[in-house]
């Protein structure tokens, strides 16, 4: 069962510059609320409520000043500076100590997820006790990702950025790992790039028998935010969304709410947090 979770939330932005050169990329709005409300939605509803922030040094202090310690929400959030990338399983080095002997839940901060049966998947995946689980979504850029070939329900290979046609099935920037996943990084080398390699790590897995796979499915969405065209859309489809059903896609106080992990009486407080907004207006309503 997976209790903990890692948000990464560092790296430079370059490819949303120059509105990154004075702000970390995950706190730039996606609609009406911070990028990185959409990322911690996900841990919240996968049941993880211990939280490690890995953020740019000398941004600690603005994510604290929107998140807190995580209580406004019934979590628990704890923050890690790196100073450069070194790639995704960096995570799990600078996690370590927060990791301890347990399992654990990596998230990009630039990725969004959404979707109907999302919420009973990652419910699910998260009680798995041995082993990795990624996510996979069909996409139709497939060049553009690392993709996974599925033979009769098990993950034959995995290539990153194919130049041939592999699969159309991209993983996602949400990975669930084991209590084993600290030994297999230490374990790793750096690529061509200079970079520890999620690909590498995943493999690992697969080597011992122990790679599961979930499809988010037709009826979910996935994107990153990582650039500034998908950052719009993003954006216009969550707004999109907001009005025609009337609801907030990542309200963590609805999730916290709905979960048991807050009393109405946090929400007030959030309120008056926010302030005169959208955002509160629609936590009034709960």
């Amino acid at each position: 069962m997976i209790k903990k979770g890692i948000i990464l939330a560092g790296g430079y932005g370059t490819r949303l510059s120059p509105l990154t050169k004075c702000v970390n990329k995950q706190l730039l709005p996606i609609h009406d609320k911070p990028m990185i409300f959409y990322p911690l939605s996900v841990l919240m509803l996968a049941n993880i409520k211990n939280i490690l922030m890995i953020v740019n040094p000398g941004q600690i202090e603005n994510f604290r000043n929107l998140l807190g310690n995580g209580s406004r929400y019934g979590i628990k959030i704890k923050y890690k500076t790196q100073n450069k990338p070194r790639g995704l399983p960096d995570a799990f080095n600078l996690g370590r100590s927060f990791i301890k002997n347990e399992n654990v839940a990596l998230i990009l901060g630039d990725n969004f997820f959404y979707g109907q049966s999302l919420t009973q998947k990652l419910e699910s995946s998260s009680q798995h006790k041995i082993g990795a689980t990624i996510f996979l979504k069909e996409v139709n850029k497939p060049e553009n990702y690392g993709v996974a070939k599925i033979q009769k329900n098990k993950i034959k290979n995995i290539v990153e950025k194919p130049k041939k046609f592999v699969s159309n099935n991209a993983v996602t920037g949400l990975y669930f790992f084991d209590k084993n996943v600290c030994k297999y990084t230490k374990k790793l080398k750096p690529s061509k790039r200079g970079e520890l390699e999620i690909t590498d790590l995943i493999n690992e897995y697969k080597k011992k028998g122990n790679l599961k796979f979930e499809q988010i499915g037709r009826g979910a969405i996935w994107s990153d935010a990582g650039k500034i065209e998908d950052l719009i859309n993003v954006s216009n489809y969550v707004r999109s969304v907001e009005k025609v059903q009337g609801i907030k896609i990542a309200c963590l106080e609805e999730i916290a709410l709905l979960k048991k992990w807050i009393s109405k009486d946090t929400i007030r407080k959030n309120i008056k947090f926010y302030g005169n907004c959208e955002y509160s207006k629609y936590l009034k309503d709960l």
